[in-house]
């Protein structure tokens, strides 16, 4: 099952994707955590030291592992983000993608796996967008199952939407304050997500008291699912001083409990995964890609390639 982590800058979903992966890797689901945020901060929370080898500056070696021998693409050069799998394509398994090349394995046995950040000959010329390209082709061709949990930090607010990367998930967990700006990015979220078909629930983050649980309700409705209450605990882990889960304030250890009811609940629909591959990738064909390659890719479609296990 795949899930994501959004909301506003600064509203707690890296935390929140960090908590979520512990909670799960603790209790024996598989792990894999992507950090496709513009900040790079989720090994950090993770508790690593270091950060992976970003996938971005891998691209061209992610595309030709993943063509494979597909005759509809001749080579890596004419792959973009949104390129799918077809008949002779790698589609990669759940243990394929926590042993990626590029992954680090956190505590708890977390692997972790991260888009990179900016880098010098970046600045002013690129769109982030460019290396969160590696997620998308990564979650295009993989074949996950139940019990096994791929966990994505994306980057912040609205900026989701400048990709198809939204719309590979079963479930989206939006982290909101209960602040007026937390909300309207909220607000702004749903109604984005509600024309493709994208799985919404908001957990409230921060929250001080029953007053900030009716703010929520009052501004969300049936989509808040639970919510944390401020924690001295999450602080501390913050602050890089010691954390562990049993640090929890039991009010918070249950919501997280929540969270993964929640999402092992949620019906995987590998029909609706393959219509939005296909919609997204005839989008971005459109609109840049068959100019960029000279190549028109609504022929990478292959119309008998059935997604799913």
């Amino acid at each position: 099952m795949r899930v994501a982590f959004v909301g506003k800058g600064g509203s707690g979903k890296t935390t929140m994707s960090a908590l979520f992966a512990r909670h799960v890797a603790a209790q024996g689901g598989p792990v894999v955590a992507i950090d496709a945020d513009i900040n790079q901060h989720l090994a950090m929370v993770l508790g690593l030291d270091g950060r992976p080898e970003p996938l971005g500056a891998h691209l061209n070696e992610i595309k030709e592992r993943l063509r494979g021998d597909n005759p509809r693409i001749p080579s890596a050069e004419v792959m973009v983000k949104t390129t799918p799998p077809g008949r002779g394509s790698r589609l990669l398994s759940f243990d394929d993608l926590a042993a990626d090349p590029y992954a680090m394995t956190a505590p708890e046995g977390i692997s972790l796996l991260a888009t990179g950040p900016f880098g010098a000959d970046d600045l002013g010329v690129a769109c982030y967008h460019s290396k969160v390209g590696a997620v998308e082709l990564l979650l295009n061709h993989l074949v996950d199952g139940q019990g096994e949990y791929v966990v994505v930090d994306m980057t912040a607010g609205a900026d989701s939407f400048a990709s198809g990367l939204f719309t590979r998930f079963d479930l989206t967990f939006l982290v909101a304050e209960p602040t007026r700006q937390g909300v309207s990015v909220y607000q702004q979220y749903r109604d984005h997500a509600s024309t493709y078909d994208v799985a919404l629930a908001v957990i409230g983050n921060k929250v001080h008291g029953p007053s900030d649980v009716d703010f929520l309700r009052e501004h969300v409705g049936d989509d808040l699912l639970t919510w944390m209450e401020h924690s001295a605990a999450v602080r501390a882990m913050e602050q890089g001083r010691h954390f562990a889960l049993d640090d929890l304030e039991p009010v918070n250890a249950d919501a997280l409990a929540v969270l993964r009811k929640t999402l092992d609940e949620q019906e995987k629909d590998w029909a609706r995964f393959g219509r939005q591959t296909a919609e997204f990738h005839l989008r971005n064909a459109r609109a840049w890609a068959n100019d960029r390659t000279g190549v028109d890719l609504a022929s990478q479609i292959d119309p008998d390639f059935v997604y799913g296990p």
